[in-house]
């Protein structure tokens, strides 16, 4: 266990912001994560959860304890039938978990793979990509209780799962420390092909039947040319949500942006890109000081060196002003802001 106090942040958030924490405690096991919670004293308050820092933007020091999983274990098991239970814990690097997967014919995650983070912040977070969401394989979490102490296990329905949303991130928020993720899911591969550009990438490649470890690869591919690499350039990935309007405001924008990208939802909801709409503003690519709209992706916020959280979040409130004067619709972060 490691349990040390002042401690500096900057290798913990991938927007290299250099913030620092009263107190950071870093666990293993469930026995090193009693003993961490029987120390906390009132004064140690208030207490986070933490794991890779991947979707957080510090734009201050943090008052208080860091708590930080790393239970690094992975269990899969596959039936005859095809029908797979895997065993996580919750510091397990999520693309690692999706790698293991694929080796042993759990098939399903491809399409998450290269997502930055671990698996208990994605259970916190359900990430997503190319038209897969976790929550469709989740089946339960563990986690303890910070102020009692106390072991619960949460079933997927109990977390009210929804686009970039779990109870983990509201009425939850640091209430929880996950120490293990169960998934349940169908093996049998069945590829989604047909998000984004995949299947363009594929052809590219003339692969057309793509093998799981294929798909996987290619997936990789598509992010690694799109997406800067955070340890060369801070970044959190994906840093605003894409809005989900009603068909008549879809409606009314496509009137004025023929051939405007979007995704149907259901009969009455669409899902507009907020990388488009960013990039309609004419931010792709431009800086606001020390932090700056990435080039390749609009929907990604990058520091382009020494930049402050607060930068970063002066950027994303003009970007989100400029979206709203121009399509009338509020743009929200998916990343965390402390």
């Amino acid at each position: 266990m490691k349990d040390i106090q002042h401690y500096s942040l900057l290798h913990h958030n991938t927007f290299g912001i250099d913030a620092s924490c009263r107190r950071f405690i870093m666990f293993d096991n469930l026995k090193e994560l009693d003993e961490a919670l029987d120390k906390l004293r009132s004064d140690d308050d208030p207490v986070m959860p933490l794991g890779e820092g991947s979707n957080l933007l510090l734009t201050k020091d943090f008052e208080g304890t860091v708590l930080c999983s790393n239970i690094g274990f992975i269990d899969i098991r596959i039936t005859a039938d095809k029908q797979a239970t895997v065993r996580c814990g919750s510091g397990v690097h999520w693309d690692d978990l999706v790698a293991e997967c694929v080796e042993h014919g759990a098939y399903g995650l491809e399409n998450l793979s290269l997502i930055p983070g671990t698996v208990g912040a994605a259970a916190v977070q359900n990430i997503g990509a190319y038209g897969v969401e976790m929550k469709d394989f989740v089946y339960s979490i563990t986690a303890y209780e910070i102020a009692t102490k106390q072991q619960k296990t949460f079933f997927n329905a109990d977390v009210d799962y929804a686009y970039r949303y779990s109870k983990f991130k509201t009425d939850w928020k640091n209430r929880f420390i996950i120490t293990e993720v169960e998934f349940r899911f169908d093996s049998s591969y069945h590829p989604h092909l047909d998000y984004g550009n995949i299947r363009a990438e594929l052809e590219r490649q003339n692969i057309y039947d793509p093998t799981p470890q294929q798909l996987r690869q290619t997936i990789i591919s598509i992010r690694q040319a799109k997406l800067p690499d955070p340890v060369k350039i801070g970044n959190a990935g994906s840093f605003f949500m894409n809005p989900i309007v009603d068909k008549t405001k879809y409606e009314s924008l496509s009137a004025q942006y023929p051939g405007m990208p979007h995704y149907d939802i259901d009969d009455q909801h669409i899902k507009i890109p907020a990388g488009w709409m960013i990039d309609q503003c004419g931010w792709k690519g431009r800086a606001l000081g020390k932090a700056a709209v990435h080039d390749k992706q609009a929907l990604v916020l990058v520091n382009l060196g020494g930049a402050t959280g607060n930068d970063v979040l002066q950027l994303c409130h003009t970007i989100q002003q400029d979206v709203y004067h121009q399509f009338g619709i509020h743009i929200h972060p998916e990343v965390n802001i402390l």
